[in-house]
């Protein structure tokens, strides 16, 4: 920060620095703010023109980023050395400076002025310090309108540029935040239309391997149909993975792809959970249907709402030993339906209850895995039910098993 002494300013002018100072701070949008600084300063010091050069990372060198005055046009993106020019040592010593007649200063530019078809007579510039008083750029005031610039202009330019640095700073901050926001959200989007047109693609030619396979399957003698039931135990994961990829679809697209209905979530689930196990059969699990008697009628997307109980009850079947048991069931509750899914498995880590509803999260490590999956059916279950204005959660101890809760509206708004 500036030495200066502030007791050098008149009083109405640091009325204005104070009030100047509250709105710097109000503002985050970096080229407002540069604009806003650069209007306060030419109205202070009366000058001719003021511009304000900050340090480009890129070139190493100071850049012109805004200026007020007649060479606004002309300078606009200017770069100028640090060595060997006035900006460039008021940016290396961090001190103010003054110079009355820049035709007597060794790192004076006669150029400068012969290519804008401006007279510079004098300059008064101040480094541009951040809260760590390291130097970001320098403050500029060039020709005084009555007379020469003096002591009092030295104390408000730098109070100025004290205030003027630190919000740079911040605005700069947010920027970078912005742009890597913007960046996040285009790689999001890159991720998805990859993970859509691979899913769509790998589709077509799995769908004839199954269909071939299932034909081998037939005609096969015992030997050769035990190693057409692995081809087919493989396939069929794929295409699960497949599936879990293209629902990310009905994720992205959000409320637009919407497609509301009244139906039966009872027998939705019912459905759902009889094509499951059957799948399992093999593992010799139980499972137990708790079906009031009276139809519960839901207005939503069929489609999602079958996603949703498919990777839940798919979760419950996979992570449950053989000879375990799955209870499905749903009740009514005011206007909400509550769906439960609840199994005897491995459980879930207390710490890990939420995150496993996080896109691609897994309990387990990569390395040592012994279910397979992408980690998206959880993250898409909670995606879809969100779109439809309803809550999901785990209630689980480990080694004791999981209960799902899902609830619903009744009527979508």
């Amino acid at each position: 920060m500036s030495s200066i002494d502030p007791t050098t300013i008149s009083p109405d002018i640091l009325a204005r620095m104070i009030d100047v100072g509250r709105r710097l701070n109000s503002t985050t949008e970096l080229d407002v703010l540069l604009h806003q600084i650069i209007h306060e300063a030419a109205i202070l010091l009366r000058s001719e023109a003021t511009s304000i050069l900050l340090f480009d990372h890129h070139s190493g060198q100071l850049r012109f980023r805004a200026m007020a005055g007649e060479l606004a046009e002309q300078l606009a993106d200017m770069e100028v050395p640090i060595e060997g020019s006035i900006a460039g040592q008021i940016f290396r010593s961090k001190k103010p400076l003054i110079i009355h007649n820049v035709t007597k200063n060794d790192d004076w530019n006669p150029e400068f002025d012969s290519e804008l078809d401006f007279k510079t007579e004098m300059i008064l510039g101040v480094p541009l310090l951040d809260s760590s008083s390291e130097p970001i750029g320098v403050l500029e005031a060039v020709n005084k309108a009555d007379g020469n610039f003096d002591q009092e202009d030295v104390a408000v330019l730098a109070t100025l540029a004290d205030l003027a640095g630190v919000a740079i700073s911040k605005a700069q901050l947010f920027e970078e935040l912005h742009q890597a926001y913007d960046k996040l959200n285009e790689l999001d989007r890159m991720k998805s239309d990859f993970i859509a047109l691979a899913s769509h693609e790998l589709r077509t030619p799995l769908s004839i391997i199954l269909g071939y396979v299932s034909f081998l399957r037939e005609e096969a003698q015992d030997a050769q149909a035990k190693q057409l039931d692995h081809m087919m135990t493989a396939a069929t994961r794929l295409r699960t993975l497949i599936q879990d990829m293209l629902n990310l679809r009905y994720v992205d697209a959000g409320e637009t792809m919407l497609d509301l209905s009244n139906f039966d979530l009872l027998h939705l689930m019912h459905d759902t959970a009889t094509r499951q196990y059957e799948a399992a059969q093999t593992k010799k699990q139980q499972l137990k249907f708790h079906r009031p008697k009276k139809p519960l009628y839901i207005v939503a997307d069929r489609g999602m709402i079958e996603v949703v109980m498919s990777n839940l009850i798919n979760n419950a079947f996979k992570f449950t030993p053989a000879h375990g048991r799955i209870d499905i069931g749903a009740v009514q509750r005011g206007q909400e339906a509550w769906i439960y899914i609840r199994d005897t498995g491995e459980g879930i880590p207390a710490d890990q209850h939420k995150r496993i509803f996080d896109r691609f999260y897994q309990v387990e490590p990569h390395m040592r895995r012994r279910h397979e999956g992408m980690g998206l059916g959880l993250s898409i279950v909670k995606e879809l039910i969100e779109v439809h204005n309803g809550r999901v959660w785990v209630e689980s101890v480990e080694g004791k098993g999981s209960e799902f809760f899902v609830v619903l509206p009744i009527k979508q708004d």
